[in-house]
């Protein structure tokens, strides 16, 4: 199949704005995006700026907005998003500097991050075997668990994107499955984090991170239980 692949552009030392750029790339239903953006990084134009690692939809590093929706490039296949003749477009994800093309700063997602305590915590004196914990305890924290902080979720978030001090979906998705960690003794340190101005009450419970996220975590649901132990912990 012919497609054109839309590609909005930026390199800070020769342009003043962001501006589209289009290549005609020929490829297969079954090939992922990252398969034509490396085409075009290939074979058509060399300064092309993009993140990319494991390109199996582990590393989370190729996090973009691919027809106006934040997904992962190597986990978006063709055929679900462009027909024979058709048009791609992949811009950088929103709420984030953009460096150069597609490629974001990271640091100010990592900050929030590293802001929640993202390690386990127990200074109690370690049981001669193991930390039990029962498969419903475990099934608690599961969802968290599955992050892969891509960003997809803070950056498709509209709070996110006029309040970059807000601490964001994806942290507080880490939070949660370290709140609920029953072998975890940090819950109260969180809990107070998660109630500062910039934490869980800026959520206004839009979808969009639940929407955008690859790995299917309901995240406003997670969102919801952060808020209900707040208000616990305060009661």
């Amino acid at each position: 199949m012919h497609i054109n692949v839309k590609i909005l552009r930026f390199d800070p030392e020769k342009d003043k704005k962001q501006h589209w750029e289009t290549y005609n790339v020929e490829a297969e239903p079954s090939d992922r995006v990252l398969d034509v953006i490396n085409h075009v990084k290939w074979y058509l134009d060399p300064t092309l700026t993009f993140r990319r690692s494991c390109a199996h939809g582990i590393c989370g590093s190729d996090a973009m907005l691919i027809n106006g929706r934040n997904r992962l490039a190597c986990k978006t296949l063709l055929k679900d998003v462009v027909k024979e003749g058709g048009t791609i477009s992949a811009e950088p994800i929103r709420g984030l500097k953009v460096e150069k093309d597609l490629l974001v700063d990271m640091e100010p997602f990592f900050d929030a991050y590293r802001m929640i305590m993202p390690y386990f915590i127990n200074e109690n004196a370690a049981p001669a075997a193991e930390r039990i914990q029962s498969p419903e305890e475990a099934e608690r924290m599961d969802h968290g668990s599955n992050c892969i902080l891509c960003a997809c979720c803070t950056t498709s978030c509209p709070i996110f994107w006029v309040n970059g001090s807000y601490i964001g979906p994806a942290a507080i998705v880490q939070a949660h499955r370290f709140i609920y960690d029953t072998r975890d003794a940090a819950t109260e340190q969180r809990l107070n984090i998660m109630n500062q101005n910039t934490g869980v009450w800026r959520c206004r419970t839009a979808y969009n991170c639940t929407e955008a996220c690859p790995r299917d975590i309901p995240i406003t649901q997670l969102i919801e239980e952060v808020k209900r132990a707040v208000m616990y912990q305060q009661s």
